[in-house]
């Protein structure tokens, strides 16, 4: 098999068939084999039975049916897990990200490069607010991270089997696949593309789930935030000294001390808003920590058309 094309579904049944239609296109004239692996994860629309429509008529499209919604990235490594290409895609099924870039990343793949990952020049049929939250997140994450993850890119790349392979070996429970496919190295490069408008349907990624996966890829790749912490709390026990100091003088030497509740009241709550805050950071780590030592399978398959061999891993 010489590609896997994996496409997460979340409430897409406006896009499914226009999706297939332009993949299919791309692949044919390309002469390769391939296979398609849709992971239908959780939705409420008629997706799964387009899905299973389309696996009728055509038996290189594979299906998995996730129990529930258990989210973007890890529908994305229920399909890495199945995966049997030599060369596997990962692709969104709103078709803002172009299949027709595919033969593209995979001339960049053959010159020797293990993943090409398609890095965004605009954005189009986005809000200000999300380009502007968007273009924040990845230069921070750049910032405060150990690892090299390219700015202005999504999940839609070609990576080759080595990568897969060391992706199904890091089997952390709250995924942040760019930032894991960054960590594991190898040669890597981009084809830049312009982000066309969502072809149909609504998106199901809210302000809610970005903030999770943001929080993931922080937590995941940086000790920034416990380190802010550390240096907050100093920075507050130094102040706190020096109006300790400011305090003495006026009671015992300037002698214009006036007692009152104002600034006892300002200190008490910055303190404790500070507090506060380097206990929640400290709280988000814990959580991602006990999430991991429970060991849990990372989704459960409902149903599936892939073969029984193929099925080997973390999810049940």
């Amino acid at each position: 098999m010489d590609f896997s094309i994996i496409i997460p579904i979340y409430n897409e049944e406006a896009n499914i068939d226009a999706l297939y239609t332009r993949l299919l296109g791309v692949l044919e004239s390309m002469r390769v084999s391939f296979e398609f692996i849709f992971i239908n994860d959780g939705s409420r629309d008629q997706s799964l039975h387009l899905l299973h429509l389309l696996a009728a008529r055509d038996e290189r499209v594979r299906y998995i049916d996730l129990s529930r919604n258990f989210g973007h990235q890890i529908a994305v490594t229920a399909g890495l897990d199945r995966a049997a290409g030599e060369a596997v895609v990962i692709i969104d099924a709103d078709l803002q990200d172009p299949p027709e870039l595919i033969p593209e990343l995979y001339q960049k793949m053959r010159e020797g490069y293990e993943v090409v990952y398609a890095r965004r020049r605009s954005r189009q049929g986005e809000s200000a607010a999300k380009k502007l939250t968007a273009r924040l997140f990845y230069r921070i994450l750049a910032s405060i991270t150990n690892v090299s993850i390219p700015v202005d890119t999504g999940d839609f790349r070609i990576i080759s089997r080595k990568v897969v392979e060391g992706l199904r070996r890091m089997p952390e429970q709250n995924k942040f696949l760019r930032g894991q496919i960054s960590w594991i190295g190898y040669r890597q490069t981009f084809v830049e593309y312009d982000r066309a408008e969502r072809a149909g349907g609504e998106t199901g990624y809210t302000y809610r789930k970005m903030i999770r996966l943001a929080l993931d890829g922080i937590t995941a790749f940086s000790d920034a935030p416990l380190k802010g912490a550390t240096l907050m709390g100093f920075a507050v026990s130094g102040i706190a000294f020096v109006v300790m100091l400011y305090t003495l003088y006026s009671r015992f030497i300037s002698h214009s001390y006036e007692p009152g509740w104002a600034s006892l009241m300002v200190s008490i709550l910055f303190l404790g808003g500070v507090q506060l805050i380097a206990v929640g950071v400290i709280g988000e780590y814990l959580a991602r920590l006990s999430a991991n030592v429970r060991q849990r399978p990372l989704y459960f398959v409902a149903d599936t058309n892939l073969p029984p061999h193929s099925e080997t891993n973390p999810g049940a």
